[in-house]
């Protein structure tokens, strides 16, 4: 027997909202999920893995519209089309990914490179204040800044 979870376990296992998910299936991301004789969804182990695919596509930027149209190459099947055509998406994408990884990879080294500057700085100016005075200049503790 497989095991199936409600829309509120869906959405608590794949971390998207109820309205989410409904919203996926309204537009065409999942295929219409399947639903019990009291007419609540169901998701399967499978609807949980696309979705979980759906959610790496998004948080590397991949487009809903390109998302829409992998979405509906896999729905015709394994075809050779099919196949090369979500191939060559994902391929593309993946050079789109690694392109702004390295844009972030060079941005992340000015900002270290400034940190130890600021670092330097830092030991100059406290050991040019009398040893008292640098007891009592503590530095600040870093926060996790978000997006």
């Amino acid at each position: 027997m497989t095991t199936s979870l409600t829309i509120a376990q869906a959405s608590e296992a794949t971390g998207l909202s109820v309205h989410t998910l409904r919203y996926y299936e309204r537009i065409g991301l999942l295929d219409p999920v399947e639903r019990r004789d009291n007419r609540h969804r169901r998701y399967t182990q499978e609807d949980l893995n696309w979705i979980a695919f759906l959610k790496k596509l998004k948080a590397t930027g991949l487009p809903v519209r390109a998302m829409l149209r992998y979405a509906e190459l896999r729905r015709i099947g394994n075809t050779v089309e099919s196949v090369s055509q979500r191939r060559a998406m994902l391929q593309a994408h993946t050079l789109c990914v690694q392109d702004t990884l390295a844009e972030l990879q060079e941005n992340l080294a000015v900002l270290q490179h400034k940190l130890a500057l600021y670092d330097d700085l830092e030991q100059q100016v406290r050991a040019a204040l009398p040893a008292s005075a640098g007891d009592k200049a503590a530095a600040p503790q870093p926060e996790r800044m978000t997006p």
